[in-house]
């Protein structure tokens, strides 16, 4: 067989470029989301400003009460109109970012701590184990140590001889103190 035989055939596979496409079409359809929010938040902030303006012709508000309703419904308007905009949807866009990176964090925080909660709980678990342990292999030790002993004092019992131990002469003379005769 010679090289010119061989074959090799070679496939690649993109695999990132469908994940990119899915986070393009996320993003669009979340900035289209947006731009519907924004035109919701734009409708009720024109629907403040003309209830002010009604409530006042008919009476209902006093002066005060209809500018403040309509300068919170232009606030609102405003804000609608801005989020309609590209650099609305980005600014919306990044502050999702932002919280999502926070509660992503908040997760991991609450994951590190209910794993610390599991080893804690496990090594609790190890622990009394092994103290049980220790206390049935001391029970153990200590009931072959009274069985040996009850043994040997039995069989202490059994033995009848008793033997002093007397220094050579002691038989027959009577020890002396010093100064005394």
């Amino acid at each position: 067989m010679s090289f010119h035989e061989v074959a090799v055939t070679i496939r690649a596979i993109n695999r990132a470029s469908h994940e990119f496409a899915r986070v393009g079409t996320d993003a669009e359809t979340m900035a289209a989301k947006i731009r519907t929010v924004g035109s919701t938040f734009a409708g009720l902030g024109a629907a403040g400003v003309a209830v002010a303006s009604l409530g006042r012709q008919f009476g209902f508000l006093t002066g005060q009460q209809a500018g403040w309703i309509s300068s919170m419904g232009s606030v609102v308007t405003a804000l609608g109109m801005f989020l309609r905009t590209s650099w609305g949807v980005a600014v919306a866009q990044k502050i999702y970012a932002v919280a999502t990176a926070i509660a992503a964090k908040v997760t991991w925080v609450f994951n590190a701590a209910l794993a610390m909660k599991v080893a804690l709980l496990t090594l609790g678990v190890g622990l009394v184990i092994a103290t049980a342990a220790y206390m049935a292999w001391l029970a153990s030790s200590t009931r072959d140590a009274a069985v040996a002993q009850a043994e040997y004092n039995a069989e202490l019992e059994r033995t009848t001889y008793t033997r002093s131990i007397r220094r050579a002469g002691e038989e027959t003379e009577t020890l002396r103190r010093r100064g005394v005769e």
